[in-house]
Protein backbone atom coordinates (compact mmCIF):
# COMPACT_ATOMS: atom_id res chain seq x y z
CA UNK A 1 0.00 0.00 0.00
CA UNK A 2 0.99 3.60 -0.67
CA UNK A 3 2.21 5.66 2.00
CA UNK A 4 0.39 8.65 2.47
CA UNK A 5 1.94 12.47 1.54
CA UNK A 6 -0.42 15.23 1.65
CA UNK A 7 -3.46 15.25 4.50
CA UNK A 8 -6.81 17.31 3.76
CA UNK A 9 -9.36 18.16 6.49
CA UNK A 10 -12.25 19.39 4.96
CA UNK A 11 -13.65 22.29 6.20
CA UNK A 12 -15.02 25.94 6.41
CA UNK A 13 -12.83 28.83 6.84
CA UNK A 14 -13.93 31.57 9.59
CA UNK A 15 -14.17 31.90 13.00
CA UNK A 16 -18.57 31.57 12.61
CA UNK A 17 -17.55 28.17 11.47
CA UNK A 18 -14.75 26.86 13.73
CA UNK A 19 -16.49 24.52 16.10
CA UNK A 20 -19.41 23.53 13.60
CA UNK A 21 -19.83 19.76 12.85
CA UNK A 22 -18.88 20.07 9.37
CA UNK A 23 -15.48 21.83 10.37
CA UNK A 24 -14.49 18.12 12.05
CA UNK A 25 -12.13 17.69 9.35
CA UNK A 26 -9.89 20.75 10.06
CA UNK A 27 -9.91 20.07 13.91
CA UNK A 28 -8.07 16.80 13.15
CA UNK A 29 -5.80 18.02 10.53
CA UNK A 30 -5.31 21.21 13.19
CA UNK A 31 -4.89 18.42 15.99
CA UNK A 32 -2.44 16.36 14.03
CA UNK A 33 -0.05 19.54 13.49
CA UNK A 34 -0.21 20.68 17.13
CA UNK A 35 0.86 16.90 18.30
CA UNK A 36 4.13 17.53 15.63
CA UNK A 37 4.45 21.26 15.98
CA UNK A 38 3.74 21.79 12.72
CA UNK A 39 2.27 24.87 11.29
CA UNK A 40 -0.23 25.99 8.84
CA UNK A 41 0.66 29.13 6.58
CA UNK A 42 -1.20 30.58 3.62
CA UNK A 43 -0.55 29.57 0.80
CA UNK A 44 -2.94 31.34 -2.37
CA UNK A 45 -1.65 29.27 -5.36
CA UNK A 46 -3.52 26.42 -3.39
CA UNK A 47 -6.29 28.51 -2.07
CA UNK A 48 -5.43 26.82 1.36
CA UNK A 49 -3.79 27.09 4.57
CA UNK A 50 -0.55 24.27 4.46
CA UNK A 51 1.80 23.04 6.78
CA UNK A 52 4.69 20.68 6.41
CA UNK A 53 7.09 18.69 8.19
CA UNK A 54 8.24 15.19 9.03
CA UNK A 55 5.47 12.96 10.76
CA UNK A 56 6.57 9.18 11.67
CA UNK A 57 9.79 10.21 9.83
CA UNK A 58 7.99 10.64 6.50
CA UNK A 59 8.11 14.40 4.71
CA UNK A 60 4.48 15.17 4.71
CA UNK A 61 1.93 17.95 3.73
CA UNK A 62 -1.26 18.87 5.55
CA UNK A 63 -3.85 21.43 3.52
CA UNK A 64 -6.91 22.93 5.10
CA UNK A 65 -8.41 24.74 1.64
CA UNK A 66 -9.86 28.27 2.44
CA UNK A 67 -12.45 27.99 -0.78
CA UNK A 68 -15.30 26.75 1.66
CA UNK A 69 -16.30 23.34 1.64
CA UNK A 70 -18.53 23.19 -1.71
CA UNK A 71 -15.25 24.33 -3.69
CA UNK A 72 -12.80 22.21 -2.04
CA UNK A 73 -10.93 20.20 -4.77
CA UNK A 74 -9.74 23.63 -6.58
CA UNK A 75 -7.64 23.44 -3.61
CA UNK A 76 -6.50 20.01 -3.40
CA UNK A 77 -6.23 19.78 -6.94
CA UNK A 78 -3.59 22.22 -7.15
CA UNK A 79 -1.72 20.87 -4.52
CA UNK A 80 -1.94 17.34 -5.72
CA UNK A 81 -0.56 18.18 -8.98
CA UNK A 82 1.92 21.10 -8.41
CA UNK A 83 3.67 18.03 -5.95
CA UNK A 84 2.74 15.07 -8.00
CA UNK A 85 0.64 13.31 -5.78
CA UNK A 86 -1.36 10.30 -6.82
CA UNK A 87 -4.64 9.60 -5.08
CA UNK A 88 -3.76 6.58 -3.74
CA UNK A 89 -1.13 8.75 -1.25
CA UNK A 90 -3.92 11.52 -0.20
CA UNK A 91 -6.02 11.15 2.99
CA UNK A 92 -9.30 13.13 3.24
CA UNK A 93 -10.61 13.76 6.44
CA UNK A 94 -14.34 15.27 6.92
CA UNK A 95 -17.35 14.57 8.61
CA UNK A 96 -19.12 12.22 8.04
CA UNK A 97 -23.25 11.83 8.10
CA UNK A 98 -24.47 8.24 8.12
CA UNK A 99 -21.74 7.78 11.17
CA UNK A 100 -22.95 8.41 14.91
CA UNK A 101 -21.01 10.80 17.01
CA UNK A 102 -17.78 9.02 18.01
CA UNK A 103 -17.05 6.82 14.91
CA UNK A 104 -14.59 7.08 12.80
CA UNK A 105 -13.87 4.83 9.77
CA UNK A 106 -11.02 4.59 7.45
CA UNK A 107 -11.83 3.58 3.83
CA UNK A 108 -10.18 4.24 0.34
CA UNK A 109 -12.41 5.19 -2.48
CA UNK A 110 -16.43 5.01 -2.40
CA UNK A 111 -18.94 7.63 -3.50
CA UNK A 112 -19.72 11.01 -2.11
CA UNK A 113 -22.46 10.46 -0.01
CA UNK A 114 -23.62 13.92 -0.77
CA UNK A 115 -21.14 15.71 1.06
CA UNK A 116 -20.21 18.53 -1.58
CA UNK A 117 -16.48 18.67 -0.30
CA UNK A 118 -15.93 15.31 -1.90
CA UNK A 119 -17.80 15.50 -4.41
CA UNK A 120 -15.58 18.62 -5.67
CA UNK A 121 -12.37 16.45 -4.60
CA UNK A 122 -13.61 13.87 -6.76
CA UNK A 123 -14.43 15.98 -9.75
CA UNK A 124 -11.22 17.84 -9.40
CA UNK A 125 -8.69 14.63 -9.07
CA UNK A 126 -10.98 12.69 -11.74
CA UNK A 127 -11.30 9.72 -9.20
CA UNK A 128 -12.40 8.31 -6.17
CA UNK A 129 -9.85 6.26 -5.27
CA UNK A 130 -8.57 7.95 -2.73
CA UNK A 131 -7.99 7.57 1.66
CA UNK A 132 -10.77 8.99 3.40
CA UNK A 133 -11.00 9.36 7.29
CA UNK A 134 -15.00 9.76 7.98
CA UNK A 135 -15.95 11.40 11.49
CA UNK A 136 -19.43 10.31 12.13
CA UNK A 137 -21.43 13.48 13.60
CA UNK A 138 -24.90 12.27 13.27
CA UNK A 139 -27.50 12.70 10.93
CA UNK A 140 -30.60 15.07 11.79
CA UNK A 141 -33.06 12.44 10.75
CA UNK A 142 -34.53 14.84 8.07
CA UNK A 143 -33.25 15.49 5.18
CA UNK A 144 -34.30 19.13 4.52
CA UNK A 145 -32.13 19.90 8.27
CA UNK A 146 -28.76 18.71 6.85
CA UNK A 147 -27.54 21.91 5.87
CA UNK A 148 -28.59 23.68 9.32
CA UNK A 149 -27.17 20.48 11.26
CA UNK A 150 -23.54 20.33 9.33
CA UNK A 151 -23.16 24.49 9.77
CA UNK A 152 -23.98 24.20 13.92
CA UNK A 153 -22.17 23.48 16.63
CA UNK A 154 -22.85 19.62 18.39
CA UNK A 155 -24.65 19.36 21.18
CA UNK A 156 -22.16 18.75 24.57
CA UNK A 157 -22.61 15.43 24.56
CA UNK A 158 -22.23 14.75 20.80
CA UNK A 159 -19.42 17.29 20.94
CA UNK A 160 -17.72 14.79 23.64
CA UNK A 161 -18.04 11.35 21.57
CA UNK A 162 -16.94 13.31 18.24
CA UNK A 163 -13.89 14.58 20.22
CA UNK A 164 -13.01 10.68 21.61
CA UNK A 165 -13.35 9.81 17.65
CA UNK A 166 -10.72 12.29 16.87
CA UNK A 167 -8.33 11.08 19.60
CA UNK A 168 -8.71 7.51 18.20
CA UNK A 169 -8.10 8.52 14.87
CA UNK A 170 -4.95 10.64 15.11
CA UNK A 171 -3.63 7.59 17.58
CA UNK A 172 -3.30 5.67 14.27
CA UNK A 173 -2.15 8.42 12.16
CA UNK A 174 1.64 6.72 12.30
CA UNK A 175 -0.20 3.37 10.89
CA UNK A 176 -2.39 5.19 8.01
CA UNK A 177 1.15 7.54 7.19
CA UNK A 178 2.93 4.37 7.19
CA UNK A 179 0.95 2.95 4.89
CA UNK A 180 -0.45 0.18 6.67
CA UNK A 181 -3.93 1.33 6.26
CA UNK A 182 -4.89 -2.29 7.23
CA UNK A 183 -3.58 -2.67 10.62
CA UNK A 184 -4.98 0.62 10.74
CA UNK A 185 -8.67 -0.37 9.92
CA UNK A 186 -8.60 -3.07 12.23
CA UNK A 187 -7.31 -0.74 15.17
CA UNK A 188 -9.94 1.86 14.21
CA UNK A 189 -12.63 -0.63 14.09
CA UNK A 190 -12.44 -2.73 16.64
CA UNK A 191 -12.39 0.44 19.03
Amino acid sequence: MDAIRLIIGLGNPGREYESTRHNVGFRWVDELARLHNLSFKNEAKFHGLTARGQLHGREMLLLKPQTFMNASGRSVGALAQFYKIAPAEILVVHDDLDLPPGVARLKLGGGHGGHNGLKDVIAHLGTRDFWRLRLGIGHPGERAEVVNFVLNDPRKEERALIEQAVQRALEISDLIIAGKQEAAMLKLHSA
